[in-house]
């Protein structure tokens, strides 16, 4: 990218956003913030519980990485949300304007099967149906781009470094 963009990776639990972005924080040669480190600890509880999330939970979650972007305006950045909604991607653009999105994108089943392998992670499997019955993907009028996840993480980092170079072009 031309210009220091902040880079919100969103997608599904399990998509990679914790393994791509800090990948592709690297290759733009910006920091990376970890989404989940946002979370207030009932968050946490409530998802290790088995329990979804609900907008009332999320606003404070989503407020407190806009303002990491923000503060990240015309130095870029690169940081993890599922931001699943609309809803959630315009709160997040409500405070920093110019944050794009890398939608990590994938086959349910692969998906699952990288849940299942991953180690120390609080959310579970069984909450992934709502996270998928959640998800809106981006919209034409959306600063952003979605990468498919299949392959490996330098692969899925290559292709969306480029993605969002071609942004700017």
């Amino acid at each position: 990218m031309s210009t220091p963009h902040v880079v919100v990776v969103m997608g599904v639990t399990g998509t990679g956003k914790t393994t791509i972005g800090p990948l592709v924080a690297e290759a733009l040669g910006v920091p990376y913030a970890e989404g989940d480190d946002f979370h207030p600890p009932a968050n946490i509880a409530k998802m290790s519980a088995g329990t979804p999330l609900d907008d009332a939970d999320r606003w404070p979650w989503l407020d407190a990485i806009g303002q990491w972007a923000l503060s990240r305006a015309g130095k870029g950045g690169v940081v993890s949300s599922s931001a699943l909604k609309r809803a959630y991607r315009d709160r997040l653009r409500a405070v920093a304007p110019d944050a794009v999105f890398l939608h990590l994108t994938g086959d349910r089943e692969l998906i699952e099967r990288r849940m299942t392998e991953r180690k120390g992670h609080f959310m579970p499997t069984k909450l992934l149906d709502s996270q998928f019955a959640t998800l809106q993907p981006l919209e034409d009028d959306e600063a952003g781009v979605s990468v498919d996840v299949s392959g490996s993480p330098e692969e899925i980092t290559e292709r969306a470094v480029a993605a969002l170079r071609r942004l700017d072009a």
